[in-house]
């Protein structure tokens, strides 16, 4: 459902909400919970994706639509009458790096539901009054855009110091009280914040473990980007604006995504002390920068008469490794490839699929393979990282046949590279393309 679609099917009284948030971001909201009526559960029903995983009681979206009104009524009721319980999350663990997994919470589908219209009105109430700095998981906002930003501020505010954050395990260690107190600033209505209680406190079913968290909230679940956004807006973002800024010599600017962040400092001292005091805002909040992922890197951009052929440092910030790199007419530019350990489980998780699904006729492998390198383009298409996605492209091509000559003794004998180069010609996989521009 689009947000022009979303605003349409929106009840007059919602729309009243959205009217005074946007009006003064400061309000305080008394009344919240009644608008969580069936329209705003059919809504947020309509948003979960069909092919969703299922949680612990195994219930798709295609089940659950074959009585949805009836579903949702009776949803709508165990709501009002305080009766509705959250069921725990099915755990599942996702390759991230070599010997590294990220653990990632599916919720069951009705649970998905409340959580999504939660999301709605707390993304009404607070998005008016989320900085600029902060670009992820809100609409009309994306990585790329972050990127963009990250250009503009390198290329044209003077920015010699990058410091280069990584908070460990952010939303595992979210500290849910101070959550709630955040909340509780501009959310005073008793109902939803139990409501939001329910969806953080509740247990997971790793395997056969059964465990109930302490802290955080759970990667994965439909609620966790907008909380974890509530809580950096007020540990991050405001703190940076209103307290660190007014006391600094010189110019520095944060970008954040969700809970990846850069700042950038026209001076070395600047953010020397800012690393210092940022260490203590992040324990405040129960919170621990990565001591080896979290740097100060030197960053101005080289004269135009210096004979360096790349600038004096690099940081990785979204998935890219970003440095300065010589144009063809003897300027700089800002240059962003692919970082080496996203390329790396890229190709693995390739190999992984190729030897999972060998047994696939090789049409259907062609086009799943395609579809995961359409996917992969369309984010790490920017300009200047052809060279990267070339490689993958490469990489890809060598394990497909690996994999193929694996199927049988026939076909390790018979397919040679240029029975398989003919092949690719006849069913080319997609070539690497530019799909969005970083910079002009």
């Amino acid at each position: 459902m689009t947000a022009a679609q979303t605003a349409t099917a929106m009840s007059p009284e919602l729309l009243k909400v959205v009217e005074r948030a946007k009006s003064d971001p400061t309000t305080r909201f008394t009344s919240l919970a009644h608008l969580m009526d069936e329209d705003a559960l059919r809504r947020a029903y309509g948003r979960v994706r069909r092919d969703a995983a299922v949680g612990v009681d195994g219930v798709t979206k295609e089940k659950y639509g074959r009585n949805e009104d009836e579903n949702v009524r009776d949803l709508h009721q165990r709501l009002k009458s305080m009766q509705y319980r959250h069921q725990p999350i099915r755990r599942v663990h996702l390759p991230k790096a070599p010997g590294k997994t990220r653990p990632i919470g599916i919720s069951c589908l009705e649970d998905k539901i409340v959580q999504g219209a939660i999301a709605e009105l707390l993304e009404i109430v607070y998005e008016p009054a989320f900085l600029t700095c902060s670009y992820g998981f809100r609409r009309g906002r994306s990585a790329h855009d972050a990127l963009r930003a990250v250009n503009r501020m390198l290329f044209y505010e003077g920015i010699g110091w990058i410091l280069e954050a990584d908070i460990r395990s952010f939303f595992d260690s979210l500290v849910r009280s101070k959550l709630c107190e955040i909340l509780k600033i501009r959310v005073v209505d008793g109902a939803l914040l139990r409501l939001v209680a329910k969806c953080l406190h509740v247990g997971v079913l790793d395997g056969e473990q059964y465990t109930r968290p302490d802290e955080g909230t759970t990667q994965g679940s439909v609620l966790s980007p907008l909380l974890g956004n509530v809580y950096l807006d007020r540990v991050l973002d405001q703190w940076f604006e209103q307290v660190v800024k007014p006391q600094l010599a010189g110019h520095a600017r944060l970008i954040r995504y969700c809970d990846d962040f850069v700042i950038g400092f026209v001076r070395k001292d600047d953010a020397e002390c800012v690393l210092r005091m940022l260490q203590e805002r992040m324990a405040e909040y129960g919170l621990t920068l990565h001591p080896d992922k979290t740097r100060l890197i030197p960053f101005r951009k080289p004269s135009r008469n210096s004979n360096q052929h790349k600038g004096p440092g690099t940081f990785d910030f979204l998935g890219f490794t970003i440095h300065w790199e010589r144009t063809r007419k003897g300027g700089w530019r800002l240059d962003m490839k692919t970082r080496k350990a996203r390329l790396r489980t890229a190709i693995k998780n390739v190999s992984d699929w190729c030897r999972r699904h060998m047994h696939l006729p090789r049409k259907e492998q062609h086009a799943a393979l395609s579809r995961r390198l359409r996917g992969h383009y369309q984010y790490f298409g920017v300009n200047g990282n052809q060279r990267a996605l070339a490689c993958l492209l490469h990489q890809v091509r060598r394990v497909w046949l690996r994999h193929l000559r694996h199927r049988s003794e026939r076909a390790r004998n018979r397919l040679s590279w240029e029975r398989y180069n003919a092949y690719l010609k006849a069913f080319p996989l997609p070539s690497p393309r530019v799909y969005v521009q970083i910079w002009a």
